[in-house]
């Protein structure tokens, strides 16, 4: 599985931007509203985990999906699911927005 640290989140971003990479947030509703995590220049995407395979026509094969939820489990199972149906560009943000807020941005909130 592929697997991107949160440190590692921007750089590869901007390595990745000429294909215009996209942060998919695989949370539920209360929690995405409780922790957002949105980057500048950066499309984020939120299809609940549950809702993926029934809305997998809304992700482009070809670009890079990097995949979050609140540690990092759900959104490993999400890109296990995309890399079977073909997304081998599909990334694990590993630890989720409790790392991103403990390691790089602590103004998210951590619930």
């Amino acid at each position: 599985m592929n697997t991107l640290h949160v440190q590692e989140l921007s750089s590869f971003l901007q390595d990745e931007a000429a294909r215009s990479p996209v942060l998919l947030d695989v949370r539920e509703a209360w929690e995405v509203a409780l922790a957002p995590l949105q980057l500048s220049g950066v499309t984020t995407l939120h299809i609940p985990m549950n809702q993926v395979p029934a809305r997998l026509a809304e992700l482009d094969p070809l670009q890079p999906v990097v995949a979050f939820c609140h540690h990092g489990m759900r959104s490993a199972q999400v890109v296990a699911f995309l890399m079977h149906h073909g997304h081998a560009s599909a990334y694990n943000l590993a630890g989720g927005t409790d790392a991103w807020s403990v390691h790089v941005d602590p103004s998210v909130a951590r619930y």
